[in-house]
């Protein structure tokens, strides 16, 4: 499948056309509507601790309408492309942050939002030891690692109140 593009494919027997999504190359300019890309690239920001550590600093901003920042441990199962996408969810109350705990690889899947629905989605892989933060109400797919195990510390809202939209498509959509 071509890097970056979505087309739709038309099946020989006639029945309902799939929509397919190449997987993207995550850059932080072709990201930064959904989200902030969490890496150590580059010099420090700041060195601290007698020189013995590099900080990269304040890479994403957490956004928050009440409540207050929580770290959670997810242990998502492991998926594989492609990628049967019917499935995506928002936070309208809170961003959310997703560092994963392994050295693997794994998918990001978000899309813009278009009068309260998800418009086409986009697939991102994200590189080992990288992680992202998702705007407050960006439509997103579910945790998406692509070996085992799925886990991930979760940086998000913790308060009161519903703070997940989710949205099935009715027709899904192949990633990979």
């Amino acid at each position: 499948m071509p890097t970056g593009r979505t087309y739709r494919r038309i099946p020989p027997d006639g029945s309902a056309a799939v929509t397919a999504i190449a997987v993207e190359t995550l850059t932080p300019e072709v990201f930064a509507p959904f989200g902030d890309i969490l890496q150590a690239t580059g010099e420090p920001t700041k060195i601290i601790n007698q020189g013995n550590c590099g900080r990269w600093h304040d890479l994403a901003k957490l956004d928050f309408a009440d409540g207050r920042a929580g770290i959670s441990l997810f242990n998502a199962k492991a998926r594989a492309l492609p990628y049967t996408l019917d499935l995506v969810e928002r936070h309208p109350d809170g961003s959310q942050a997703f560092l994963p705990m392994t050295e693997h690889p794994w998918l990001v899947i978000v899309a813009s939002d278009n009068n309260g629905q998800p418009d086409t989605p986009r697939a991102f892989a994200v590189p080992p030891h990288v992680g992202v933060n998702l705007h407050r109400g960006t439509w997103h797919g579910v945790l998406t690692p692509l070996h085992t195990p799925g886990l991930f510390a979760v940086v998000d809202r913790i308060g009161s109140g519903q703070n997940l939209e989710e949205f099935s498509f009715p027709n899904p959509y192949l990633v990979g």
